[in-house]
């Protein structure tokens, strides 16, 4: 959402973005109230208003924006029961407990090292490579 807004000159409504993302504009504003918290995004009132960024996309990790929505559970996957009577469950849980916190542990070290910045120069460079294959 926020590279969409990032490569849009004006302020997009959530209707524009939920177009973009293919959801609906109510789980937009949701969203952007987290980012708006946490000063990523701010509102413009009025005719030709909507949402644009406030900040400087290399100062922003995809890590601040995990965190800045809430930092929902990154797997699904979990205990069928939180502390089960079968000893063979009570194992298996804590062999997936560790991987698990393993996993995110690394997910979220690699999170905090992609900047805003960089995702935009790729979609820049993407979208380039785009166009220069459709003109030919």
């Amino acid at each position: 959402m926020l590279l969409h807004m990032a490569h849009h000159d004006a302020p997009m409504t959530s209707d524009q973005l939920a177009a973009c993302l293919h959801t609906n504009a109510v789980v937009i504003r949701r969203t952007l109230a987290g980012l708006r918290e946490q000063g990523y995004v701010c509102s413009v009132k009025g005719h030709g208003g909507g949402w644009q960024l406030c900040c400087e996309l290399s100062k922003v990790s995809l890590l601040d924006i995990y965190r800045a929505v809430g930092a929902p559970p990154v797997f699904a996957m979990g205990h069928r029961t939180t502390n089960p009577a079968c000893l063979v469950e009570q194992t298996v849980n804590g062999a997936l407990d560790d991987a698990f916190n393993d996993a995110e542990a690394l997910l979220v070290k690699r999170l905090g090292s992609v900047t805003l910045a960089e995702l935009a120069a790729d979609f820049s460079r993407r979208l380039d490579q785009c166009s220069r294959r459709s003109s030919r």
